[in-house]
């Protein structure tokens, strides 16, 4: 990986981390298509920079660590903030909290006894993370739509969510209980 900092790449990282306040702003004064829009432009920048790093050999360490921060803390804000404007339960916003929080102290111990290690996502972790951000998509265009329409999605969306962080969770646990015993 190369050493610069201020490729193409991570700059749009940074535009997306800029965009955040913005997102959750536009979601508490209840400007759903605002919100809508900013995600469908945060989406399109996560996808851009990840294209072109790869594309023109612009990989860096900073944007190997920025990258899913920046992804995961939209995703996070939305359940919490659509969680307090009663657009989502509680207690799905808590579990998907509770899941990352269980990633973060994975990648912590692994860290701290083992040394740097590669963490990819698994199958389970794109599946929860594909169907997280399907869910805040469903939520806003019926925010935005008014249509009670889309109560059904949500629901059944909802509920793919919560069974799929329980899955991924415990997939990567056995994962990092691997790794660990491996190491010993």
């Amino acid at each position: 990986m190369k050493s610069r900092i201020l490729t193409v790449p991570n700059e749009l990282t940074l535009l997306r981390l800029a965009f955040l306040p913005f997102f959750i702003i536009a979601i508490k004064y209840d400007r759903y298509a605002v919100a809508l829009g900013i995600l469908v432009i945060a989406g399109i920048t996560d996808g851009l920079d990840g294209w072109i790093a790869r594309g023109l050999n612009q990989k860096t360490s900073l944007g190997a660590y920025l990258d899913p921060i920046a992804d995961k803390l939209l995703l996070s804000s939305s359940y919490i903030v659509l969680a307090l404007k009663g657009a989502i339960g509680w207690w799905l916003a808590i579990l998907v909290l509770g899941r990352d929080v269980l990633l973060l102290t994975a990648c912590v111990v692994i860290l701290l006894t083992l040394g740097y290690r590669p963490f990819p996502p698994s199958f389970w972790g794109k599946a929860t993370t594909f169907f997280e951000i399907v869910l805040i998509v469903v939520v806003l265009v019926t925010e935005v739509t008014q249509r009670q329409s889309f109560s059904m999605l949500e629901l059944v969306c909802g509920y793919i969510v919560a069974a799929l962080v329980v899955i991924s969770g415990l997939h990567y646990s056995v994962v990092v209980a691997q790794k660990l015993n491996a190491s010993q």
